[in-house]
């Protein structure tokens, strides 16, 4: 039996519109609303994972920022947390490609073929099948970027250092953008999410490698990123803070999305 090369899109139609000028259209609209970008672009990014209609707003306050290096990008190394299939470590894909309405794009095999060597990470194409952390960041990356190719990591039970080492492993230099998607907390009430959330982002400011998952659902990616950040000299701004209550409406239960920008050192470039 042959390896599959392409990973379809797995959640067009739920998470975000299935008809690709209508996902133009919505991607369009939330960076429309973004405050234009300012200075050079970050090299790191955290942003949301849920419906387009519920986190996008927020997400594109940090794709926004990608602005000024839409021709520089040429790969994006993203990892978020997996929802459906336990994973020990974190898990590659085989597929060359993957795929949503606005089209394909291909994957890095050769850096992900480096990874090899690592124990924590497995080559497993199950929890990629039908992930949402990660395809929904696919559609405001086609839109903002050029040509770029991509390195999915989807994290299950991984400690940060395993996720840092396999982040120092593909850091690259400007060509390489870090995305670490995760949500915040999840179906508090409305004022608590407040509260939580802030306190939240507040030790993730503070590049405090300690967060837990009833705090941020895509803790073990985040923290992992939080190692690197602090080691490397990067600089956090919140771009974004909001819940589902602000964006959608139903403030009985709500869950958090937050948007951070990690910019390189002073004099980095």
């Amino acid at each position: 039996m042959s390896t599959p090369s392409l990973r379809p899109a797995a959640v067009a139609g739920l998470f975000y519109p299935a008809r690709a000028d209508a996902l133009a259209d919505e991607v369009a609209r939330c960076l429309r609303d973004a405050p234009p970008p300012h200075g050079p672009a970050p090299k790191l990014i955290v942003v949301p994972h849920a419906g387009l209609a519920y986190s996008g707003p927020v997400a594109a306050h940090a794709y926004a920022r990608l602005g000024p290096a839409r021709s520089r990008i040429a790969r994006v190394v993203l990892l978020g947390p997996v929802h459906r299939v336990p994973v020990r470590g974190l898990a590659a894909p085989t597929v060359s490609a993957f795929e949503t309405p606005l089209g394909r794009v291909p994957l890095d095999r050769g850096a992900l073929e480096t990874l090899r060597a690592l124990p924590q990470v497995a080559f497993d194409d199950r929890p990629h099948a039908m992930e949402h952390s990660l395809e929904v960041q696919l559609p405001f990356l086609q839109t903002v970027l050029g040509a770029f190719a991509l390195v999915p990591l989807a994290v299950g039970d991984a400690s940060p250092g395993e996720v840092a080492e396999v982040l120092d492993a593909l850091w690259g230099g400007d060509e390489t953008l870090v995305v670490i998607s995760t949500d915040l907390s999840h179906h508090l009430a409305y004022r608590d999410a407040q509260a939580r959330d802030a306190a939240t982002i507040a030790r993730l400011l503070a590049c405090d490698p300690t967060i837990g998952p009833d705090e941020a659902c895509g803790a073990a990616p985040l923290d992992g990123a939080l190692v690197v950040a602090r080691r490397r000299g990067l600089a956090p701004t919140l771009l974004d803070l909001r819940n589902s209550g602000d964006t959608a409406g139903d403030r009985r239960r709500v869950v958090g999305y937050g948007a951070v920008a990690f910019d390189p050192p002073r004099g980095a470039r």
